[in-house]
C-alpha cells in the first residue's frame, strides 16, 4: 500500500547533539530533498554531503543526504535521510522548511505503520522496534531484537500453519461425507488438534518470560515505620536511594525506583509506614501507600523481628482483601538484631523471608525468592511479548477446547470448523494476519480429491 503523502519528521531525539537526522518517506521525497540542496541526489545507499538551503537561498545548515529507493527502504517507499547537526533550532527549522516543500509531518509511529502496510514487517516486528527502544535491561533489549528478527513471528506462523493443516483435513472431512471412513472418528484429526494445542501452550510459556522481561513487575514495600522499608528498598536498588532515620515517619510519599533483579525489570515502590497518626501529610502518605499496594504485582510487608510484631495483623488491618500468596510476601527484618538467621521458611501458608537489610544477609535470597514468585526463568532464546499477544494465544487455546469437545463429544464437524476459523483468526491478530481464508485452493492443492 504506497500512500499518495510524503511524510517527514525528526528521527533522532531532541536536545544538543553532534548529529541530528531527519528522515522523508513517500513519492516526493526525492524531489522534496532537491529542492532542499538545489542539487542532484547521490546514488541509493551512497552518502552524499550537501548544503540544506532555505527558501531565500541561505544556507541553514549542511550534511550527509542518504537515499533509499522502494521497495528496498524501511517503509517499502522512497526514503531519503538528512543527516545534519543536533540541535533543536536548527532541526525545527530544517522540518519547517521540508514541511513548506510540501511533505506532511508525520504521526508518531506512522513510519512503523508504513512499513507495515507495505509488508516490510509484520504487527510483532513493528511492536519490538518501540520494546527495543525502551527496553530498560541488556536481556529485554536482546529479546527486542529477536523479535524484530522475526523469532516470535516465525513461532507463530508455524503453528498457524498447522492450524490451517488441520482445518484442512477437517473441511475435507465435511465436504465429502459419503466416503466410506469417517475422517471425523479415525482419530486423526483429534491427533493434530492436540499438537496444535501442545504448540500453542510451548508458545504461550515463552511469551510469558517475554512479557515479564517487557513489563516488568510491580513490587511494592510495605509495612510499619522503622521497619526497614527504606533500607530494604535501598539493599535491592545497590544504592542509597531512600533517606534512611530513626524517627519514625521519615517516608512521607511514594518513591519510585527502577531496578533489574536477575534480568527482570523491577519497578519498586517504597511507601510510607503504616499507623494511626494525626498528621495530615502522613495521613495522605498512607492513604498513596494503599493505593500503591492495591496495584502491586508483589507486596513486600517489611515487619520489625526485633519487636516481635504478628505481621498479617497489619495487612489484616489495612488491606485485608489484598491478602493473598500469590501477591503477599512476608519481609522479617533486623534479623542480626536477633540472632536469627537469614532464611526462607513458611508463615501461615505464606513465604517469609529473613534478612537484614542494612547488613545486606539473606538479600540475594529475597531477589532470588522475587523472581521466582514472578516465575521468571528467560531461555536464551525469549522474544519480547505483550498483553495483546498473551490474550490472543489464552483465546486461541479456548476456541482450540472447544473444538475439541465439539470432535470428542459431538462428532459435529461443522462446529468443530467454526471454533477452528476463530482459533486462527485470534491467533493471526498477533502478527497481524488478517488475510481471507483461502482454504478450498490449499484443500484442492495439497489433497487429489477428484480420485
Amino acid at each position: 500500500m504506497l500512500h499518495q503523502t510524503t511524510i517527514a519528521a525528526i528521527a533522532t531525539p531532541l536536545g544538543r547533539g553532534g548529529v541530528g537526522v531527519i528522515r522523508l518517506s513517500g513519492p516526493k521525497a526525492y524531489a522534496i530533498a532537491e529542492q532542499l540542496t538545489q542539487k542532484s541526489l547521490p546514488a541509493a545507499r551512497m552518502a552524499g554531503f550537501r548544503q540544506f538551503l532555505d527558501a531565500d537561498g541561505s544556507v541553514m545548515d549542511e550534511g550527509i543526504v542518504l537515499c533509499f529507493p522502494n521497495p528496498h527502504s524501511f517503509t517499502g517507499e522512497d526514503v531519503v535521510e538528512l543527516q545534519g547537526h543536533g540541535g533543536p533550532v536548527i532541526q525545527n527549522a530544517l522540518l519547517a522548511r521540508l514541511l513548506d516543500l510540501g511533505a506532511t509531518a508525520a504521526k508518531a509511529g506512522e513510519f512503523s505503520m508504513r512499513a507495515f502496510e507495505n509488508g516490510k514487517m509484520d504487527l510483532v516486528q513493528a511492536e519490538a522496534i518501540a520494546d527495543l527502544i525502551d527496553a530498560t535491561s541488556q536481556a529485554a533489549a536482546r529479546s527486542a531484537v529477536r523479535s524484530l528478527q522475526g523469532a516470535f513471528s516465525t513461532k507463530i506462523n508455524t503453528v498457524l500453519e498447522k492450524l490451517i493443516h488441520l482445518r484442512l483435513h477437517v473441511e475435507a472431512a465435511i465436504d465429502f461425507p459419503e466416503e466410506e471412513i469417517d475422517f471425523l472418528a479415525d482419530g486423526k484429526i483429534l491427533a493434530l488438534l492436540d499438537d496444535v494445542k501442545d504448540s500453542v501452550k510451548a508458545v504461550q510459556q515463552s511469551a510469558r518470560q517475554g512479557q515479564l522481561l517487557r513489563e516488568g513487575l510491580q513490587v511494592v514495600i510495605a509495612g510499619k515505620p522503622n521497619a526497614g522499608k527504606s533500607s530494604l528498598l535501598n539493599a535491592l536498588a545497590g544504592h542509597e536511594r531512600a533517606i534512611v532515620t530513626d524517627i519514625a515517619g521519615t517516608t512521607r510519599d511514594v518513591l519510585h525506583e527502577k531496578i533489574s533483579l536477575n534480568g527482570l525489570p523491577i519497578t519498586l515502590t517504597d511507601t510510607a509506614g503504616l499507623r494511626e497518626t494525626g498528621d495530615i501529610v502522613e495521613q495522605e502518605g498512607i492513604r498513596r501507600a494503599i493505593k500503591e499496594i492495591e496495584q502491586a504485582d508483589l507486596l513486600l510487608l517489611v515487619y520489625d523481628l526485633n519487636q516481635k510484631d504478628e505481621p498479617l495483623a497489619l495487612a489484616k488491618e489495612y488491606f485485608a482483601e489484598h491478602i493473598e500468596p500469590k501477591r503477599l510476601m512476608l519481609i522479617g527484618n533486623k534479623c542480626d538484631l536477633t540472632g536469627q538467621h537469614a532464611e526462607i521458611t513458611d508463615y501461615q501458608g505464606f513465604r517469609q523471608i529473613r534478612v537484614s537489610a542494612k547488613q545486606d544477609m539473606g538479600v540475594q535470597s529475597l531477589i532470588d525468592a522475587i523472581t521466582a514468585h514472578a516465575g521468571f526463568q528467560p531461555e536464551e532464546d525469549t522474544f519480547i511479548a505483550r498483553t495483546r499477544h498473551l490474550d490472543a494465544m489464552k483465546r486461541t487455546q479456548r476456541y482450540l477446547a472447544e473444538a475439541r469437545e465439539q470432535l470428542v463429544v459431538f462428532n459435529a464437524g461443522e462446529l468443530v470448523a467454526e471454533s477452528l476459523r476463530l482459533a486462527q483468526n485470534a491467533l493471526g491478530e498477533i502478527t497481524g494476519d488478517f488475510s481471507a481464508d483461502d482454504l478450498l485452493g490449499k484443500i484442492f492443492g495439497s489433497f487429489c480429491i477428484g480420485k
